[in-house]
């Protein structure tokens, strides 16, 4: 597709950045704020985990859920994600999420920060992906950036994929998807694809509780 390369480039941030991805998590007492409210989420059972980066939030589902199956595309980062959590009931796995497809059914699909690195003409095919993979009664729950972190970002006008610029210590640049989901519109978008979806704003994100389409209408 038109945006593979933009999506080399975002990973190749990523890989390049690992050491760096802890940062903002230390840095920004809003993030702290986020991870504690994972403990007031339904999260529960078998839990797929998108784009677990260095394992900021797998501790924390892991507390919630059965086991815990973390996926990410960037080996450097999963790296430092095994080194904070060794536990029997989490696995990691390294794939592309934009080719790969979960093996089994979850109760429960979570991911942080990985719905505005998704390419917009990708949403659909996205979407469908998560709801194969819940187990009937399951749920997707994501957070994310809303529109005002845009103010944080070096957005790039004009280009056929929202993006924005991503600057690493060593003066390296990477091109990056982001999309900065407004709660009202992606509530909209989600209900015509036949989710039943709830999001809440808090501070500069959002946390999203979504249930997908069921009986003929899931796909």
């Amino acid at each position: 597709m038109d945006d593979d390369p933009l999506l080399a480039e975002q990973l190749a941030y990523y890989r390049a950045g690992a050491a760096e991805y802890d940062r903002p998590y230390a840095e920004y007492e809003d993030l702290q704020r986020l991870l504690a409210v994972v403990d007031e989420l339904p999260i529960a059972g078998d839990v797929l985990e998108l784009a677990c980066g260095t394992g900021q939030w797998t501790p924390r589902l892991a507390a919630r859920a059965r086991s815990v199956t973390a996926v990410d595309a960037a080996a450097e980062v999963l790296a430092l994600a095994r080194a904070r959590i060794a536990s029997s009931t989490v696995e990691f796995l390294e794939a592309n999420l934009f080719e790969w497809q979960p093996p089994r059914r979850f109760d429960t699909v979570f991911f942080a920060f990985w719905l505005s690195h998704v390419p917009p003409r990708r949403l659909p095919d996205f979407w469908n992906t998560v709801a194969a993979a819940l187990t009937p009664g399951g749920k997707a729950i994501f957070v994310d950036d809303g529109p005002a972190a845009a103010a944080y970002e070096e957005v790039l006008t004009d280009q056929p994929t929202p993006s924005a610029l991503r600057r690493l210590d060593d003066g390296s640049q990477y091109r990056i998807v982001k999309v900065f989901h407004d709660a009202r519109t992606l509530t909209d978008d989600l209900t015509a694809l036949g989710w039943s979806v709830r999001i809440r704003p808090m501070a500069g994100n959002f946390i999203g509780i979504a249930e997908p389409p069921t009986g003929q209408d899931r796909k």
